[in-house]
């Protein structure tokens, strides 16, 4: 596990960006996996800028998103659909048809879940996951439980985690208790991790994930450590407490 310390949020962006065009310049018909919260979006603003000084073409690579929520519109503002095109997609080349995200509207979420696994089976080699961090430990929306999920499933939200996304809404009463998230197993098979952590409130957990040193199902970010090759960018305040 690779560790890089920030001096701040823009220098952090940069660093996670630089990595993500160098691997698109390497392969690209990259497959990569996307996360949406506060987090990436340094990360986002600085790939839409590289594609407008003409420094890296998406045109070629397949992206899958992490997660989405259960029952909000694809034009909701806090949709992960309407995330990822405002902060990415509406910027870049990336070709309709190539960025898959949950389905969080079906009326039979078993055959959306299954149907994600179907297009992630599409592609044998998954070259980079993107993903910033919960609080209590998550990775997508899988959860600190006994048992984690392999595959795509439907998740009951923690009450910490709601309350983490809670700013983002109107009203707190607002945020989703459900959602739909790639399971471990297929956020293990991409072939290189980046995780991502800002501010203060990210301290604590970014402790645990990186002095820890057992794999815990009950901070899901540990289960990186079986892992091997995981890049790991903080800025100051998310690394203050190591």
């Amino acid at each position: 596990m690779k560790v890089f310390i920030e001096k701040n949020y823009d220098q952090l962006s940069k660093r996670a960006a630089d990595m993500i065009a160098g691997e698109i310049s390497k392969k690209p018909n990259s497959v990569l996996c996307l996360p949406t919260g506060s987090t990436p979006i340094g990360t986002y603003r600085e790939l839409s800028g590289m594609y407008a000084a003409g420094k890296v073409d998406f045109s070629g690579i397949v992206t899958f998103n992490l997660d989405e929520y259960i029952g909000l519109r694809q034009d909701d503002e806090n949709s992960y659909h309407y995330f990822m095109h405002h902060h990415l997609f509406d910027h870049i080349n990336i070709k309709q048809g190539n960025a898959y995200i949950p389905d969080g509207l079906s009326e039979n979420m078993e055959e959306a879940c299954k149907n994600y696994d179907v297009k992630l089976d599409l592609y044998n080699e998954k070259d980079l996951l993107l993903t910033g961090i919960g609080q209590n430990g998550h990775i997508g929306f899988n959860e600190p439980d006994d048992r984690l999920f392999a595959r795509t499933h439907t998740v009951l939200l923690s009450e910490n985690t709601r309350a983490a996304n809670a700013r983002l809404f109107e009203n707190a009463d607002d945020v989703p208790k459900v959602a739909i998230t790639m399971g471990i197993a297929d956020i293990m098979h991409f072939k290189k991790m980046i995780i991502i952590a800002n501010g203060t409130a990210k301290a604590a957990i970014i402790k645990d994930l990186l002095t820890g040193r057992m794999v815990d199902t009950h901070n899901t970010s540990s289960l990186t450590y079986l892992h091997n090759d995981v890049t790991v960018i903080l800025d100051e305040e998310a690394a203050s407490l190591l």
